[in-house]
């Protein structure tokens, strides 16, 4: 489940549900349910963030998410065609490699993973998950791995030095 919904700045932001978990409680009468969805928002320009919702039912729960991820967004380093360099984001067991790729590659991702680079803006890249496939360390491993990156800039200032020397 995935929409765009405004911001207060005017633009788009792009809504996706990676996962909903059902947990019961069971009590004198029977099974209580609840429901958990984590949530990954972004505005496809370099922003996302992700969060997690609990609630009784399956739409309060995804709104909790929403509210939680757009409060968790933060801006990560992305070129005009991928990311500027490999990098490895960990989460718990979870591991996530990211490697740029060549325009017209696409994203080469699984569910948890593709969710949070598509929100980010991301068009071209190649992933592999390491270690464990939980949802939950998945998305925040990938979130770990883009808020790391540093572009070419950035480098360049943290060094002293201009783009040129660091890229020859």
């Amino acid at each position: 489940m995935s929409n765009f919904k405004n911001d207060k700045a005017g633009d788009q932001l792009i809504e996706k549900v990676v996962f909903i978990n059902r947990t019961a409680k069971v009590v004198k009468g029977g099974r209580r349910f609840s429901f958990s969805a984590i949530c990954v928002v972004g505005d496809g320009q370099g922003k996302v963030g992700q969060g997690l919702g609990k609630a009784n039912q399956v739409p309060e729960a995804i709104r909790k998410g929403i509210e939680s991820a757009s409060k968790d967004m933060r801006k990560v380093s992305i070129t005009a065609t991928s990311i500027p360099h490999a990098i490895d984001g960990k989460f718990g067991a979870g591991k996530v490699m990211l490697k740029p790729a060549s325009a017209g590659t696409g994203v080469i991702a699984g569910g948890a993973v593709r969710a949070v680079l598509e929100a980010a803006g991301v068009n071209n890249i190649l992933t592999k998950c390491l270690g464990s496939h939980n949802p939950h360390n998945l998305v925040k491993a990938t979130i770990d791995g883009l808020r790391r990156l540093k572009s070419a800039e950035q480098i360049a200032a943290r060094r002293d030095k201009t783009v040129e020397e660091i890229t020859s």
